[in-house]
């Protein structure tokens, strides 16, 4: 009923920068809010940034002054902006929502795209 597609990332040297795309689409009556995540290899999946769809922020210490999150509402996208990208940074990127779907009783769910992978060398 609803999918999330994220785009964006890549390869890229420390220092440098990358935009990350995530669009929802499909049965959609409101989104609550929008969020990116990331999984390192042998490590548990963690928050980075989430937006709310007023444009509230929270972002994790690590990123904080470097990644800045930014939502669409009208197109149902959310952003990513990481600047001054680091080698632990390094990991694949997956966006979530949480959607209020366009069908009776409008209830709540989450959903996660299928991750983009975003490496940086050192």
């Amino acid at each position: 009923q609803v999918q999330l597609v994220e785009s964006g990332g890549g390869l890229v040297q420390a220092g440098g920068s990358l935009r990350l795309s995530c669009v929802a689409s499909g049965n959609i009556a409101r989104i609550n809010s929008m969020g990116w995540y990331r999984q390192a290899p042998g490590k548990q999946r963690e928050l980075v940034a989430g937006i709310t769809s007023g444009g509230s922020t929270n972002y994790a210490d690590p990123v904080k002054g470097r990644f800045t999150i930014s939502i669409d509402n009208a197109k149902n996208t959310v952003y990513l902006q990481m600047n001054n990208l680091k080698p632990e940074d390094t990991a694949v990127y997956y966006c979530n929502a949480e959607i209020i779907l366009r069908i009776i009783p409008f209830q709540r769910y989450n959903y996660w795209g299928q991750g983009t992978q975003v490496t940086v060398s050192s």
